[in-house]
C-alpha cells in the first residue's frame, strides 16, 4: 500500500513511532496515576462518588498530552537514531551519500502533524478541559455532585441538622442504624432514631429531599423549662431536608489559561482592558507559542544527542535530552510568571531563552552533522567514561578483596 513512499522513510518511520508511543503512554500514565493518587484522597475526603475522580483525571489528559508529545516525539527520533549509530547502519547510509538532512525528512513530517495536535491542544482544547476540571472540583467541594453520608460520623445536612449513621449498603441508597437532631428558630429540638432509612427526590423543589425512615422514634422537646419532651413512635415517617443553596460557578476565563486563542488575542492587544490583563493574556499566548515552536528544534536536538562516541554504547544523551527539555520548559514557566506581573516584556522573557536555546541546539547539530568525528556532548562524555571507570576500579578492588579473604584465612599455617 505504502510501496511509493522510499524503503529508507519507511525503515526511519518504524524506528521512531514505536519509542515515541511508549514514552507518549509510559509518560501520561505517570503523570495520571500520580493526580490519580491525590484525587482520591480529595475525593474521599469531600465525601464525593468515585466516578468523579475518573472525570477529573480525563479532563486533565489534554494538558498531560501538550508535555508529553514533545517529550515523546525528542524520545523517539533520538533512540531511533541512536539505534542506527550503534548498529554501524548510519554510518553505512551517510557513506551511500544520505545526509543528515535527508534522513530527518521523515521525522520533520511526524513532527508537524505533532505540533498541529499540540496547537489545537494549548490554544483550544486544553483551556475547555481545564476549566471542566475546575468545574468539577467546585462541584464537589461545595456538594453538587451529592456527598455521600460518611458513616459513623455526625454529618451536617443542613444549618439546623445532625444525621448519623451506623451502616450503609446500596451506594448511600439504603441506611441503617439513624439518628438525626433538628432544631429550628425556636428552639425546638426533634431526636429522631430510626432502624433504617433512604434519601428519596421531590418533584416540587429540586432544593429539598426526603428522609425516609422506618421503624423508629421521634423525641420532641419544645425548649421550655416546664415542658415534658414528647414521645413518639412510628413505622414510617417522612423527614423533609432543605438541601443548601449552591451558587452557580464562575464563566470561564478567571484565569489566562482558560482563553482559548481568540480571546487571548482580543484581550492582550485590546485597549479596553486593563494593563495587568494584557500583560497576562500576552504572557499566555506567548508561553503557548513559543512551547509548539520549539518542536521544531526537537529533531536536531535528537540527532545530536543519539549519536555516542566511536566503539560506545554510552546512553549519556538520553539522560542530557531530558534535564534539557524540562529545564527549558521551567524556564519558559519562569517566564510567563514574570511577564504575566509586568515585570519584562513577554517578547523578551519567553523568545530570549527560545533564541539562546536553539543557537545552543544549532551549534550541537552542526557538530555532529558537519565537523568530522564531532561531539555536541564529547566533555561530558568524556567525563562520564572516565567517571565510569573509576567506579567500576573501586568496586573491583573490593570484590577481589573480598575474594581474597577468605583464601588468606583457609591456608595452613607453618
Amino acid at each position: 500500500m505504502f510501496n511509493f513512499i522510499p524503503a529508507i522513510d519507511r525503515y526511519i518511520f518504524r524506528l521512531v513511532i514505536l519509542p515515541m508511543l511508549g514514552v507518549f503512554a509510559i509518560a501520561a500514565s505517570l503523570l495520571l496515576l500520580d493526580k490519580m493518587l491525590r484525587l482520591f484522597d480529595f475525593v474521599a475526603t469531600e465525601g464525593g462518588p468515585v466516578g468523579i475522580v475518573f472525570k477529573m483525571l480525563a479532563s486533565l489528559i489534554p494538558e498531560y498530552a501538550s508535555l508529553a508529545i514533545p517529550l515523546g516525539l525528542l524520545l523517539g527520533i533520538l533512540l531511533a537514531f541512536r539505534k542506527l549509530a550503534t548498529s554501524s547502519e548510519l554510518d553505512v547510509m551517510r557513506a551511500v551519500g544520505l545526509g543528515y538532512g535527508r534522513l530527518l525528512r521523515v521525522p520533520y513530517i511526524i513532527t508537524a502533524v505533532l505540533m498541529a495536535v499540540n496547537v489545537a491542544l494549548v490554544f483550544y482544547i486544553q483551556p475547555v478541559s481545564r476549566y471542566y476540571y475546575e468545574q468539577l472540583e467546585y462541584e464537589l467541594r461545595s456538594g453538587a455532585l451529592g456527598a455521600s453520608i460518611k458513616v459513623g460520623e455526625f454529618t451536617t445536612l443542613a444549618d439546623r441538622m445532625a444525621l448519623r449513621i451506623e451502616q450503609s449498603e446500596d451506594d448511600g441508597r439504603r441506611l441503617k442504624g439513624i439518628f438525626a437532631r433538628a432544631s429550628n428558630s425556636e428552639g425546638q429540638v426533634l431526636s429522631i432514631t430510626a432502624r433504617e432509612g433512604n434519601f428519596l427526590a421531590t418533584n416540587d423543589s429540586p432544593d429539598t429531599i426526603i428522609l425516609r425512615l422506618t421503624d423508629g422514634t421521634i423525641v420532641q422537646d419544645t425548649g421550655g423549662e416546664k415542658s415534658t419532651p414528647r414521645v413518639l413512635s412510628f413505622t414510617r415517617h417522612d423527614l423533609p431536608i432543605d438541601l443548601p443553596r449552591i451558587e452557580e460557578f464562575r464563566d470561564r476565563g478567571d484565569a489566562e489559561r482558560e482563553y482559548i486563542l481568540p480571546e487571548l488575542l482580543s484581550i492582550g492587544w485590546s485597549d479596553n482592558e486593563s494593563e495587568a490583563k494584557r500583560d497576562a493574556s500576552q504572557a499566555s499566548f506567548n508561553f503557548r507559542l513559543v512551547e509548539v515552536v520549539m518542536m521544531l528544534l526537537m529533531p536536531l536536538l535528537a540527532v545530536a544527542l543519539a549519536i555516542p562516541p566511536k566503539r560506545s554504547t554510552s546512553a549519556l544523551g538520553v539522560f542530557v535530552s531530558i534535564v534539557m527539555v524540562v529545564a527549558y520548559h521551567k524556564v519558559n514557566q519562569y517566564g510567563e510568571d514574570i511577564a504575566a506581573l509586568g515585570r519584562v516584556e513577554p517578547v523578551v522573557a519567553l523568545w530570549g531563552p527560545f533564541l539562546l536555546f536553539a543557537a545552543l541546539i544549532l551549534w550541537m547539530y552542526y557538530r555532529v552533522a558537519f565537523v568530522p568525528g564531532g561531539q555536541a556532548i564529547g566533555a561530558l562524555e568524556a567525563a562520564s567514561a572516565k567517571m565510569g571507570k573509576r567506579v567500576r576500579k573501586l568496586f573491583g578492588r573490593k570484590k577481589r578483596s573480598r575474594l581474597a579473604g577468605p583464601a588468606i584465612e583457609a591456608a595452613p599455617a607453618e
